[in-house]
């Protein structure tokens, strides 16, 4: 049993104000494998007092002194990149695979965009040619709280604490409390690089308690949030006492649409492996399958035979298996929306309810598609976050793209067809922050975000860094004077 029940404060490893012990559960076996301590208010006001102690020094340094300490952050990030697999894999259940290749990964490839985005980023300039003296200066906006999920443990932290320190901000993290091992050792990370006092801090700690404190507290300038749409509401309520700057990012309910001159088989297939890669709990997880009319029944055979050769297993073991989900709630919540699934009239054809065959313990999931679902359906109106698919038929381009954009949310969609012209037209009248077109990747430093009850603002690349600053206008400025 692992103990971690310090926080990082002020450069320190910290003993909790008050000891409120918590087990953090491997959900592969159902068994406590750590311990970590919740912290409270105090623990809150205590990092949130370091990090203003460190802004002044910490914002003025230069672009070079934090370009080398990030340098510093991403060797000892390679160098337990292992370490932090094994982290990510025992805590949320990811099969060690993807939490190397690719949980992991993500950290570091992060971590690498942003310091190459900030090597050129433009902090000052003029206002245009015909006004030099109207200088726009980009200047951190001050203490930001950041609060990331278990999902995707590595893929949040460095998405939020390495551009508020790139753009010179101090940060107070609280990571979920769910998967809380990866951030510890991302924090023994920033420790061996060198960061000075004050400049990163961590508490533990649950959204009611810590998150609310952090959301609330005057000290602190900014919150970003990334989570349920629910508890982004909740930090947004929060926050406006003290109307600190707040970014979000949130659920989703992405549409993959496929149209009848696509490459039927490799569209439907990769929809679905994309669907139930980390076990389905992706926020931009293309979800809602939009197939058209002529091609519907052979997709659903497609997806039905494709879905059922999909390999449950345990997380420790290698392979292309999924693992199960993150926890109890999880699971209920997934178990829950399948036979609502069931109960509202759409078709199973591949999964349904219970754990898979071989499996009585741990907190696994049968992958599960449904056919004949239409839009006003839970299953195709509410964030499942599993490996749950539902597809619907449309008939026209108008047709799909009014269902496609019939949704609370605007975080990814997808499209899938031989036609560029209709590729492009389509994916320009999606409400969406993030369109792929024929399972195009997105690269590192691109915006990762949405519309609608996605969120507010974007996550990655220079867009990320420019959510951390505030921007001056100087009137009257003169080159060469400072």
């Amino acid at each position: 049993m692992l103990r971690k029940t310090d926080f990082f404060i002020d450069g320190k490893w910290v003993a909790p104000t008050v000891a409120k012990e918590l087990d953090v559960i491997n959900p592969a076996d159902e068994q406590p494998f750590a311990v970590i301590s919740l912290g409270s208010a105090a623990d809150v006001d205590k990092a949130v007092a370091a990090a203003q102690r460190a802004f002044p020094a910490w914002s003025a340094t230069s672009r070079e002194q934090r370009i080398a300490l990030l340098e510093k952050l991403l060797a000892a990030y390679n160098r337990r990149v292992r370490d932090m697999a094994q982290a990510i894999s025992w805590e949320m259940g990811a099969p060690i695979k993807l939490a190397l290749e690719q949980q992991a990964a993500s950290g570091s490839g992060h971590i690498k965009s942003f310091i190459e985005v900030l090597k050129s980023f433009e902090f000052e300039e003029p206002l245009n040619d015909k006004n030099p003296q109207e200088r726009i200066v980009r200047e951190p906006i001050g203490v930001c709280g950041l609060i990331t999920p278990w999902n995707w443990p590595m893929n949040q932290v460095a998405l939020k604490v390495v551009p508020a320190l790139a753009a010179g901000c101090t940060v107070v993290l609280k990571p979920s409390e769910i998967a809380p091992m990866s951030s510890i050792v991302f924090a023994e990370m920033m420790e061996e690089a060198g960061f000075p006092a004050g400049v990163f801090n961590m508490v533990n700690g649950d959204g009611p308690t810590v998150g609310e404190a952090m959301s609330r507290h005057p000290g602190i300038d900014m919150m970003s949030f990334t989570g349920s749409t629910r508890a982004g509401v909740a930090v947004t309520k929060a926050s406006a006492e003290t109307v600190k700057r707040v970014a979000l990012e949130l659920g989703g309910k992405s549409p993959n649409i496929v149209f009848d001159d696509a490459d039927l088989t490799d569209a439907v297939t990769r929809g679905l492996a994309h669907c139930f890669e980390n076990t389905g709990q992706s926020c931009n997880a293309p979800t809602r399958m939009l197939v058209q009319r002529p091609v519907y029944a052979k997709a659903v055979d497609i997806a039905a035979k494709y879905a059922a050769t999909v390999k449950v297993g345990n997380p420790a073991e290698d392979g292309d298996h999924i693992g199960p989900l993150s926890s109890d709630v999880q699971f209920e919540k997934v178990q829950g929306m399948i036979d609502a699934g069931i109960k509202e009239g759409a078709r199973v054809v591949a999964g349904g309810l219970g754990r898979p065959e071989g499996f009585n313990r741990g907190y696994y999931v049968r992958p599960t598609v449904f056919a004949d679902a239409n839009n006003d359906m839970r299953i195709a109106r509410e964030e499942i976050f599993g490996p749950v698919v539902a597809m619907i038929p449309f008939e026209t381009e108008e047709e799909a793209i009014a269902i496609a954009n019939d949704t609370p949310y605007g975080l990814s969609a997808y499209v899938q067809t031989g036609d560029k012209a209709r590729a492009q037209r389509v994916a320009r009248k999606l409400r969406a922050g993030m369109v792929q077109i024929n399972g195009t990747d997105r690269p590192y430093g691109s915006p990762f975000g949405g519309y609608k009850q996605s969120g507010l603002g974007r996550e990655g690349g220079k867009w990320g860094i420019e959510d951390f600053l505030e921007v001056k206008a100087i009137s009257g400025f003169e080159e060469g004077l400072g």
